[in-house]
């Protein structure tokens, strides 16, 4: 009976840059990824506040000091000047005790904030489809969860501080200067009205050139790291020069973007110069002539004063901030791309099935695979693989074979139909039981650069080191591990450097080993090993298939002759299938070509 099959979209979503969405709603979506940010945000604000007053008791306790303690109207009043003193000792030390649980609330909510971040960023990351991983540039991703995600936190950390504290210092500032005299508020408003006005403008031209800025960057990770991972191909065919200049190139666009950026803040910050100015002369002028005339005394110009310096710090201060403001949303836009762009291969969870342990049955039903952008490359593929069964695949160069393995895995999903485990489709089955029962060996293991038991531990992270040699055993690896300079603690080096192709492919089996599989998919490798380390290999696949289904994606066709069964895959159609001797007999046929052809190569 046919099994219903779903047609889903194909698998490889290009990141989304996040630049359509503008600076509050980047704020808000951050928020609600971050919602550790904004915790408790009440009552750090109230403390920012407290601090904000404790920077007028200085202006107040002067001008009281002069009008009532010394020039009062029965002359000097020693004990007033005293107790003016002990009152702003006292205010002083509860402002700094407001400022200092501000600071504390603020740090410890936007390290909260970011880690949450960071782990849901990397997360993603590591959820998106293989495709699409493939159509980013690595250093542009790795960009997004690391310089973006710092440039959030430099600025949430610092920059948030400080704008916190700035608004709460603004709003006093100008509550007292309006107690002291409403036309000298006015005054200095007016004198940053055009920097006020021009906020929104600088704003949006920042936003769109930091927006650039960021993007540079990612690029210019790319173009320094790709380099630095092939430095021997670089060195090989001398392109030393092409390669530094592909760089110069990337350092060229990065500073001709930042420059442009610049000149917005350089502008901004100029502005709230002059209006700092205006306004400090403005103050002095009209508070000279209310003086004369009698409606401010000396100490109220004289606090006025204090007054306008707390009011223009913080606003020429928030020039630089809403740089900084535009840098940090820009990132933060990059981060919420990565976290927005939808992870095709979803893993069903709680609600998805778990497959019983032991050899499982395998059917592709009607499968159509297609990568973005192209034509199909698995046409309605029908195939049934029997529990147990060793299948070697086989096929010419793009014939499609190695999709097979990425199927079967779920790298990728079908664009229509459904591959089926034990009678399941691999959508519905939960990600952790699919991992334990389906292991890949990639023609390439990768290894990380730790030891070799750390790498193996990679099939089973709980695995004891009497385990990893136990597998070894079973393999017939234990002379080999005992070979190498620390055994298991040997370190393998970058991407496993420290071995050679072939002792990087023994790792590979034996990790696959260790996680205990129920389906082995094997993309065969391809690379030159000596005679006898081929054989090594050879001995240790032929235990590792021993008691499971077996799936191997053959690109020797001495692997085939060992199968059980061998599929044919040409222009992405299965056009024979059955053992070998009964396949390489049917003369004319795509597998009897195949296998002349290479025992015509291989001298066989």
């Amino acid at each position: 009976m046919s099994t219903t099959t779903r047609q889903q979209p194909t698998s490889g979503t290009t990141v989304t840059t996040g630049e359509e969405i503008g600076a509050m709603a980047t704020i808000r979506r951050g928020i609600a990824i971050s919602p550790e940010l904004v915790q408790g945000i009440r009552v750090t604000f109230v403390l920012a506040v407290l601090a904000s007053l404790g920077q007028v008791i200085v202006p107040v306790a002067v001008q009281q000091t002069l009008d009532r303690g010394l020039n009062g109207p029965d002359g000097p009043d020693v004990s007033f000047v005293v107790w003016m003193g002990v009152v702003s000792a006292v205010g002083v030390a509860l402002t700094a005790g407001a400022s200092y649980l501000m600071t504390s609330r603020l740090f410890t909510a936007a390290e909260r904030g970011l880690a949450t971040l960071r782990v849901k960023a990397f997360r993603h990351v590591h959820d998106l489809p293989v495709l699409t991983q493939n159509t980013e540039r690595r250093g542009a991703l790795v960009s997004r969860v690391t310089t973006d995600v710092d440039q959030v936190s430099q600025f949430l950390v610092f920059g948030g501080l400080i704008l916190v504290v700035s608004v709460g210092q603004v709003l006093v500032a100008t509550v007292i200067m309006v107690v002291y005299s409403w036309q000298l508020a006015l005054v200095v408003w007016l004198c940053f009205a055009p920097l006020f006005g021009s906020i929104r403008y600088f704003q949006r031209k920042l936003s769109e050139a930091y927006g650039v800025v960021r993007r540079h960057v990612g690029t210019l990770l790319s173009a320094i790291a790709e380099p630095v991972v092939g430095a021997s191909v670089v060195r090989a065919h001398a392109v030393e020069d092409r390669t530094q200049a592909r760089i110069d190139h990337a350092i060229d666009d990065f500073k001709a973007a930042s420059l442009k950026a610049q000149t917005y803040t350089v502008v901004s910050f100029s502005l709230g110069g002059i209006s700092a100015g205006l306004a400090n002369a403005g103050v002095l002028v009209v508070g000279v002539l209310l003086g004369i005339t009698g409606e401010m005394t000396a100490g109220e110009v004289l606090a006025f004063a204090f007054l306008v310096t707390l009011f223009v710090g913080p606003v020429q201060m928030g020039t630089q901030i809403l740089t900084d403001a535009q840098n940090a949303i820009a990132s933060w836009r990059r981060v919420i791309g990565i976290l927005e762009t939808p992870a095709d291969l979803v893993d069903p969870g709680e609600a998805g099935q778990v497959l019983p342990r032991g050899p499982v049955d395998v059917r592709f039903d009607g499968v159509t695979f297609a990568y973005p952008g192209g034509p199909p490359v698995l046409h309605g593929v029908g195939l049934e693989i029997a529990a147990g069964t060793r299948v070697a695949i086989v096929g010419e160069t793009g014939s499609g074979k190695s999709t097979f393995a990425k199927l079967l895995t779920r790298l990728m999903d079908p664009t229509e139909g459904a591959v089926l485990l034990d009678g399941v489709d691999v959508r519905d089955v939960r990600a952790d039981s699919l991992r334990r029962s389906v292991v890949l060996v990639p023609q390439e293991g990768f290894l990380f650069d730790d030891t070799v038991a750390a790498n193996v531990r990679y099939g089973r992270l709980d695995a004891t080191d009497e385990e990893i040699l136990a597998s070894a055993r079973e393999l017939g690896l234990a002379d080999w591990v005992a070979g190498l300079p620390e055994g298991l603690a040997t370190r393998v080096g970058q991407r496993g450097e420290s071995l050679s192709a072939g002792e990087r492919q023994l790792v590979a089996l034996l990790r696959a080993h260790l996680a205990d599989p129920d389906l082995l998919v094997l993309d065969e490798a391809t690379s030159a090993v000596d005679p006898e380390l081929e054989m090594r290999i050879g001995r240790a696949l032929e235990r590792l298939m021993t008691g499971r289904t077996s799936v191997t994606i053959a690109h020797r066709l001495s692997t085939a002759e060992q199968a059980d069964e061998v599929v044919v895959v040409d222009r992405g159609r299965v056009v024979q299938r059955g053992p070998h001797a009964e396949l390489v007999g049917q003369a004319g046929s795509t597998y009897a070509g195949l296998h002349a052809s290479w025992v015509a190569q291989h001298g066989r």
